[in-house]
C-alpha cells in the first residue's frame, strides 16, 4: 500500500530481458536501506527487489505489468518515481494507492501558468471501464506515474492536474511532454463504490 508521496527520482541504470520479463536495475540515494523481497513503487507500479549490488538494486515486471503501464517504454538514463511502501504509524499524506496500474494515458498538453504547470492527458474512454470506476471526478484523487494529484477539468477520457514547482523539480514530471506517456491508477474508493452499485442492479 502507498500514498502517492514519491520519494525520490531514480535513474534507470539498466535493462535486460528475460522471455516475457523485463529486469529494471536503478540507483536511488535509499538503495542502503532496501532489502530483497521489499515492496517499491515504480511510476506507481508495485515491483518486488530482488537483487541489491552497491547503490543499485533490480526489480522484475512481467508481461501483464508491461503491458498496462509505461515500464516497457523506459531507456537507460530515464527517470522513475519512487516511493516505498506506507508505515502504519504515518500519516496518509496523499491518497490509498495500491500500486496496481490501471491504464496508461498520453500527455497532450503542458502549460505553464504562474510558477506551476498545468498537465493535461488523454486515454481511450471505455463503457465498460468506466462502470467499474476507472474514470476521475472534479477534485478527486489520481495517481499519475506514482504521484497523488488533484483533478480538475476531468472529462470522460481526459482530465487535467497541477504542478507546483517542488513536485515538477523532485519527480518525473519534470521530463513530460507532449506525447509522453504514463501510468494512471484511478481512486481504488470510486472502484468499490462502483461495483456496489453494479451489484445493487443485478
Amino acid at each position: 500500500m502507498f500514498s502517492g508521496i514519491v520519494e525520490e527520482a531514480a535513474r534507470v541504470t539498466g535493462l535486460r530481458r528475460e522471455e516475457g520479463n523485463l529486469h529494471l536495475t536503478l540507483s536511488c540515494s535509499f538503495t542502503g536501506e532496501l532489502s530483497i523481497d521489499q515492496s517499491v513503487a515504480h511510476n506507481g507500479v508495485c515491483l518486488t527487489v530482488v537483487d541489491i549490488k552497491g547503490d543499485e538494486y533490480t526489480v522484475t515486471a512481467v508481461q501483464e505489468t508491461l503491458d498496462r503501464s509505461n515500464l516497457g517504454l523506459l531507456q537507460v538514463g530515464d527517470l522513475v518515481n519512487l516511493e516505498r511502501s506506507m508505515r502504519v504509524n504515518g500519516r496518509l499524506d496523499g491518497h490509498i494507492v495500491q500500486g496496481h496500474v490501471d491504464r496508461t494515458a498520453v500527455c497532450t498538453d503542458v502549460e505553464e501558468t504562474d510558477g506551476s504547470w498545468r498537465y493535461t492527458f488523454e486515454y481511450i474512454f471505455d463503457p465498460e471501464m468506466a462502470r467499474q470506476g476507472y474514470i476521475t471526478v472534479e477534485k478527486g484523487s489520481v495517481c499519475v506515474n506514482g504521484v497523488s494529484l488533484t483533478v480538475c477539468d476531468s472529462e470522460k477520457d481526459r482530465f487535467s492536474v497541477a504542478i507546483i514547482p517542488y513536485t515538477h523539480d523532485h519527480t518525473n514530471f519534470s521530463q513530460i511532454e507532449v506525447g509522453t506517456v504514463v501510468n494512471l491508477e484511478f481512486d481504488i474508493v470510486g472502484k468499490y463504490i462502483s461495483r456496489m452499485i453494479q451489484l445493487s442492479k443485478e
